[in-house]
């Protein structure tokens, strides 16, 4: 870990420790590996999340630029399945970069007239889909335990971020400090469950004291999600790139999995066949509380000098 997250006092606990008030014999650090190569779209962690938690089914509206019919992450939809639709050539491109790769994703014909189906050994249309199931991080250096006024949000023993929602007061602190835009106060008809109160993705915090898989990856039907000890997991996650790079696919990389990155690695990281932004992520997320320390060993610097000067004034004027 480098000097500067050592530094940075506001940033929350690495993994549960002592630090966090979790003695020797806590359980290793839980987290989510998301190969979105293996990922079919058939949204059954969305569901599984929704059932478990009892999380609102709404928000749900089809999009004339795609079939992604949830939008995004926000306070009903704690994991959400992405479609990046990408009608061009998985062939060299302007770039040249590009390799030409069957990837083995599902594949539809551009618009336009229908044309003949092609023999079989031909050519694979210019189209493809890219598909990932998005969730909260669960970040090592959380800003949103950062600044959270009232200790809602709580790193857990197994190292997850976790929201109270009987403690939370709703002041949205915490919206804006989230590098990636993942939790959200949740809006509803007054009455309605947890109006205003911020809410995302536990990592099924329950269902671990019970010793159990979050829903989300017990649904998946080809292990798109994996569950398990964060350490295992990175082992794993850099094993399966080494073999599609040996397959050929030298587009797969790994996100959030840097332990060395700007929010100190993900709980929850991914293997992606494209940039993070094509999947709508930040390329290079950093915690948001970063800086201050800095600025408020600066401010109260500068409000010693202030209080200084005005005290050499006044004694200069009793003279």
């Amino acid at each position: 870990m480098t000097s500067l997250f050592r530094e940075n006092d506001l940033w929350g606990p690495l993994d549960p420790s002592e630090e966090a008030g979790y003695g020797e014999e806590r359980p290793k650090r839980k987290g989510f590996f998301t190969d979105t190569s293996i990922c079919i779209g058939c949204k059954a962690c969305e569901v599984a999340c929704k059932e478990w938690n009892d999380v609102p089914a709404d928000h749900f509206d089809m999009l004339g630029s795609s079939y992604d019919n949830s939008h995004s992450l926000n306070a009903n939809q704690w994991r959400h399945v992405a479609f990046i639709e990408q009608p061009r050539r998985l062939g060299d491109q302007e770039s040249g970069l590009r390799q030409t790769v069957d990837l083995g994703m599902p594949v539809m014909a551009p618009s336009g007239p229908p044309e003949t189906e092609p023999a079989d050994g031909a050519e694979k249309p210019d189209f493809r889909w890219l598909m990932s199931s998005d969730v909260c991080k669960h970040c090592t250096h959380a800003a949103c335990l950062d600044v959270c006024p009232t200790g809602s949000l709580f790193r857990s023993e197994f190292g997850t971020v976790v929201v109270q929602d009987d403690i939370c007061n709703g002041c949205g602190y915490c919206v804006p400090a989230c590098p990636y835009g993942v939790i959200e106060r949740r809006k509803g008809p007054e009455g309605a469950k947890n109006v205003g109160i911020a809410q995302k993705c536990t990592l099924c915090y329950d269902r671990l004291e019970a010793g159990q898989t979050p829903a989300c990856a017990q649904a998946c039907p080809t292990q798109s999600i994996q569950f398990g000890d964060v350490e295992e997991l990175r082992e794993r996650a850099n094993a399966r790139v080494a073999q599609m790079h040996d397959a050929g696919i030298m587009d797969a990389r790994l996100y959030g999995n840097d332990p060395d990155d700007g929010i100190g690695g993900a709980g929850a990281f991914f293997l992606l066949l494209d940039e993070p932004e094509v999947y709508g992520l930040p390329p290079d997320p950093v915690v948001t509380t970063r800086d201050l320390p800095h600025m408020f060993r600066r401010a109260s610097a500068a409000a010693a000098v202030m209080l200084a000067g005005a005290a050499v004034s006044f004694l200069g004027r009793r003279r």
